[in-house]
This record gives structure tokens, C-alpha cells and sequence, in this order.
């Protein structure tokens, strides 16, 4: 067995309300001058006047930036981290998607790092600080961004989105209020509560896990099978918007002492090149690439299944494997996602440059637990066309 590890935020606060502790946070990361970064959507729906009244009225100078854009790509963080720069920001909060709180944790650390963001994208530099102390508030229950080392970015030359990774990226404090992801969309809950339980798959079949990643992967995806149909049927169910936080962090703990594999090497294509909302790709891809790797790693797969609370007594392992595969494929339908890309216009034209950026991947496709070469993903993809 290999040596392996487990990462964590420093501090995290949760349950109905937490938000109200940010005060207290800021004020042990001895900050009395913070930039908030988010985004439009968060803003226009009020989730950033609580917690910057709350400090305001602690004496905090808090700035606020919140245009981050959806999978946000290089030159657009750039534009953010110029306009955080006259601010002398003592700490950094994100809040929102993992969007927002990936800007928020680059952002920290080139405002403490002689560096370039391009330079660090290529693999030409590396992070050699930490940066300015970092407070996550998820506002929607997907990427687990505020518990991972990780910082997503788009790369428009290259049509791909090129990961970050640097212990230096992990936040200081974490907050995980259910409270401020009730008024979430469907359609959000559904992509960001996919993009979840997609981490805690890949990680629990990654070739990188390990027993901390195992044990957090499999509690995931408890939480999200049980909860995820309320959350999008009813979302103002806190029981189930509160499952849905727990299950979305404990799938970024599990990115950080393990890897999701072929699924996001194959959804990064598809939101480098044609945008798809990056939950979409992956809860597309999901059950595409389950079956692809179901050969071989039928008791891992047993476990899931059994995790998801899916009936599959006195079944074989190949039988339950397929039980589970077909339960995401249901799942899927449950929430609206499409089963295929017809609605973005892609094409046999495409397949080649979709085959050529996913096989660049290698960072996630070498975790794989089966191996995947070219021909294979052809022929993930061409399902899908």
C-alpha cells in the first residue's frame, strides 16, 4: 500500500444559520479590510447582503466583486484580480459556485505570488506562497471547490479548462449554511448536485483511493442519492438542502486525497470548446463511462450501488453493476438532464477535436481504474452524438 494523505480547510463551520459566524471567522483571520468575490447571480438574489452587513457592522471594510462569469477563463480572472488589487484586501471570501470560489482561491494567491496566472495554467511556474487567508461560502451544493486544493480555469487557445492544483490553494475556513442554497433553481440543483456525486464516484473508483477518500466518497453518495430529487422537486426542503452541502464537501475532501478520472477528462472538452455547464457534461458522461468501467471493478461498484440504496439482492456482481448504471441513467431523467449533446449541435465533425482535448487530460485519465486510450474515448462520445 502507498502512503497517501488527506487535506483539509482549517476550519469548518456548518448548519442552518452559520453564515451569522462570518464575523467571528474574519476576525480570527485577522482581516479588518476583505474582498468578497461572487457573481451576478448570487448578487441579484441577496445572498451577499447578509454576511457584508454582518461585518460592515463589525467595523470590516469588505469590497465586493461579483462579476465572475461562468467557467471563467483566463483573461477574464485577470480582469478580477486587477480590479482586486487597489482594494489591499486582507482576506479573500467566495461566495458562490465553485466558479466564484475558484477565482476566490487564485485570486488569494496571486496577490501574494510574483507569478503569472498563464505561466501557472502551462506548467511553467509553480505557487510558491500561500496567499492572503481565503473563507468559502458555497451557495450551491456541486463542486466541493471549498474544501479541494484545485482552481478550474479556462484556456480559450486551447479549448480546454486546465486545473490548478496546490496545497497553497486550500481555504483557511469553510462555511456551509443549507440556508443560503434554498432559493437554488432546479436546473442549478440538478447540475451542481450531479457534478457532486460524480466526485464521489470517480474518487471511490479512482486508482488514487485510498481509505480516507473511500470512506467520504461512499457517505457522499449517500447523502446525494437520498436527498437530490427533493432538493430539485422542493427546494426549500432544508433537510435535503442540508444533506446536499455535506455530500457536495465531503466530494471535494474526496478530490483531495483522491482524483476523479474519465469523466471530467471528458466533460473538460466540452466545456473548454462548446461551454457546456460543466455539471452537465459530467452527469452526461457519467453513466457512459460507469459502464465503460464496470469491467473489472464490479465490487467497487457494488458498494455504490448498495450506497445509493439501490435494491440489488441475491444479484451477481455484473447484475449489480448494471442495476447501478441504469439507476444514473434514471436519475438523470428524473432531473431534465439530456441524455445526449444534439441540443448543442455536435456532430460526427466534432469527434476528432473532442477525442484529441480529452486525451490531453492525462492527469485525471492515468487515475482511471480501467485504461482508456483514444479508441475508447471515440466511442464514449460517439453515444453521445
Amino acid at each position: 500500500m502507498s502512503t497517501y494523505a488527506l487535506l483539509n480547510a482549517g476550519r469548518i463551520i456548518a448548519g442552518p444559520g452559520s453564515i451569522e459566524s462570518i464575523n467571528e471567522v474574519v476576525t480570527d483571520l485577522g482581516a479588518r479590510k476583505v474582498l468578497i468575490i461572487s457573481d451576478k447571480g448570487v448578487a441579484r438574489a441577496g445572498l451577499i447582503e447578509k454576511p457584508k452587513a454582518i461585518l460592515e457592522a463589525a467595523g470590516v471594510a469588505v469590497a465586493v466583486l461579483d462579476d465572475t462569469p461562468p467557467e471563467p477563463d483566463v483573461e477574464q480572472v485577470n480582469a478580477i484580480l486587477a480590479a482586486a488589487l487597489p482594494h489591499g484586501a486582507q482576506a479573500v471570501i467566495g461566495i458562490g459556485g465553485g466558479s466564484a470560489m475558484d477565482v476566490a482561491k487564485i485570486v488569494a494567491v496571486l496577490l501574494n505570488n510574483d507569478v503569472s496566472l498563464r505561466d501557472l495554467l502551462k506548467g511553467k511556474a509553480k505557487i510558491a506562497r500561500r496567499g492572503a487567508p481565503t473563507l468559502m461560502v458555497p451557495t450551491t451544493a456541486g463542486t466541493g471547490s471549498e474544501t479541494t486544493p484545485n482552481s478550474i480555469i479556462l484556456v480559450p487557445e486551447d479549448e480546454l479548462k486546465v486545473g490548478i492544483v496546490s496545497p497553497k490553494l486550500m481555504p483557511d475556513c469553510v462555511i456551509l449554511d443549507p440556508e443560503l442554497t434554498v432559493g437554488l433553481p432546479p436546473a442549478i440543483t440538478a447540475s451542481t448536485g450531479m457534478d457532486a456525486l460524480c466526485h464521489a464516484i470517480e474518487c471511490y473508483t479512482s486508482k488514487k483511493g485510498n481509505p480516507f477518500s473511500d470512506m467520504l466518497a461512499l457517505k457522499a453518495i449517500t447523502l446525494i442519492s437520498r436527498s437530490i430529487r427533493t432538493a430539485f422537486n422542493d427546494g426549500k426542503n432544508l433537510n435535503a438542502r442540508h444533506d446536499m452541502l455535506l455530500g457536495a464537501m465531503y466530494g471535494g475532501m474526496c478530490i483531495a486525497t483522491s482524483s476523479t478520472t474519465a469523466v471530467h477528462a471528458l466533460a473538460y472538452p466540452l466545456g473548454g470548446k462548446y461551454r457546456i455547464a460543466h455539471g452537465i457534461s459530467n452527469a452526461i458522461l457519467l453513466p457512459f463511462v460507469m459502464r465503460f468501467n464496470a469491467v473489472g471493478n464490479e465490487d467497487k461498484f457494488c458498494d455504490i450501488a448498495l450506497a445509493m440504496g439501490l435494491d440489488v439482492s441475491e444479484k451477481t456482481p455484473q447484475e449489480v453493476a448494471s442495476v447501478m448504471i441504469d439507476a444514473l441513467f434514471a436519475l438523470n431523467r428524473d432531473l431534465a438532464i439530456p441524455g445526449d449533446l444534439k441540443r448543442w449541435n455536435i456532430t460526427e465533425a466534432d469527434l476528432e477535436t473532442l477525442v484529441e482535448g480529452a486525451a490531453k487530460v492525462t492527469r485525471l485519465l492515468d487515475n482511471n481504474p480501467r485504461p482508456m486510450n483514444k479508441a475508447d474515448i471515440r466511442a464514449i462520445y460517439s453515444q453521445l452524438i
